[in-house]
């Protein structure tokens, strides 16, 4: 009995093993197979019949660096960096260099917004004068019916302005948040006012997204860096994520410096943004995919869920006239999926996953002219394995 209860559990462990062995190739073959399947996409969206290299296609734009994360049903598969952090250095790139987030730091904003929503700090539909302290939208003729609130911000139907920021040197006086919103001489961007009845129509504003850091900050008694922390890097592992303004305590070579459309160095290798909901994050790749698969678990309900299952739903959920609240959304049925860009001066990036299932990629990039080949290696890694469209609106 006991022998044959040993050789069964050797048969099993055989199995195992012949089973790791046939897998791990797998997701190792597919990554050289990618590596060597970038193709150039025109004008007209049409790809051409030649393959190239990442590396190749890297030098045809001058992109300095690339850090890749595939995940698959809620695991990551692999990640991997490409490239040098700068001109200067010649440092490489790893899975742990860090690069500015950009716009995708709405996404991990709104997120913690939720859970503030969750826990009752704030209502996502109410008016967010009710809660702001330091400073308030202020009233005109569009605000009279139609008030700016959290899930019109998220939705970029808040009627607020400033689409974008432009960041600061390191060197500069970095205004403060309320002077930012006042569009005071620190500010290098207008005041924040609502230009647009809200509700009526979608304008991608960063400004709103900062009224809502504002917000979470007033409604916790916390910085925001503090406040995103503790409820959403924190308990999601994103270790190697920071809304602090210049990614303090970290040594220089683990920061991937910007380059602009001429691939020369940003000044200083990057730009601070006190924006940090709109703008503000340094993250990896692997740690936005630890993102996008908790926003994917929380969307259907699974185990060890960190949003509730109904909230995340409102995030996935398409506005009228919009996208989702707080993230973009494509496809329909098994090709619906939720992604969102990013590009701050220096940087370009983008994460998107399927909403059915936990599966996807994040890119980011230390150069202002990564988008053409971020889409590139979307429609290459839809290729290699074979999943629907990742690209925006594709």
């Amino acid at each position: 009995m006991k022998i044959t209860l040993l050789a069964a559990l050797v048969t099993v462990a055989s199995c195992a093993e012949q089973k790791l062995k046939a897998v791990a190739p797998d997701y190792i073959n597919k990554q050289r197979v990618f590596e060597h399947s970038i193709r150039e996409i025109n004008d007209n969206g049409v790809s051409s019949e030649t393959s190239s290299t990442l590396q190749s296609r890297m030098s045809t734009y001058r992109v300095p660096a690339v850090s890749i994360t595939v995940f698959d049903n809620n695991h990551i598969l692999w990640s991997k960096g490409y490239g040098v952090t700068d001109e200067y250095s010649k440092v490489n790139v790893t899975p742990d260099t860090l690069f500015q987030a950009a716009s995708i730091s709405k996404a991990v904003t709104s997120f913690g917004a939720f859970k503030m929503i969750e826990l009752g700090r704030f209502g996502l539909h109410e008016d967010v004068n009710s809660k702001l302290t330091r400073w308030q939208v202020p009233n005109n003729k569009f605000t009279k019916e139609n008030k700016v609130t959290p899930s019109r911000i998220m939705s970029h139907t808040s009627g607020l302005n400033v689409q974008g920021f432009a960041g600061y040197g390191r060197n500069q006086i970095t205004p403060s948040l309320v002077q930012v919103l006042q569009g005071s001489e620190l500010s290098n961007s207008p005041s924040v006012r609502v230009f647009q009845t809200p509700g009526k129509s979608e304008f991608y504003s960063g400004g709103g997204m900062t009224v809502l850091q504002l917000l979470m900050e007033d409604s916790s008694g916390l910085s925001f860096s503090e406040l995103m922390e503790k409820q959403v890097l924190k308990p999601l592992n994103m270790n190697n994520s920071s809304f602090k303004l210049a990614s303090l305590n970290l040594p220089q070579y683990r920061v991937a410096k910007g380059h602009d459309l001429q691939a020369n160095m940003i000044a200083g290798g990057y730009r601070l943004y006190p924006e940090k909901a709109a703008a503000g994050l340094w993250s990896t790749p692997s740690d936005l995919a630890l993102f996008m698969i908790a926003l994917g678990k929380s969307y259907r309900g699974d185990e060890e869920s960190l949003l509730s299952p109904h909230l995340a739903k409102v995030m996935l959920t398409r506005v009228p006239g919009a996208g989702g609240t707080g993230i973009g959304l494509d496809g329909e049925g098994n090709a619906y999926r939720f992604r969102h860009s990013g590009g701050n001066a220096g940087y370009t990036c983008y994460a998107v996953s399927f909403a059915s299932v936990g599966r996807g990629f994040v890119v980011m990039t230390n150069s202002d002219n990564g988008f053409q080949l971020i889409h590139e290696i979307s429609r290459a890694i839809s290729e290699v394995y074979d999943w629907p469209a990742l690209w925006m609106h594709e």
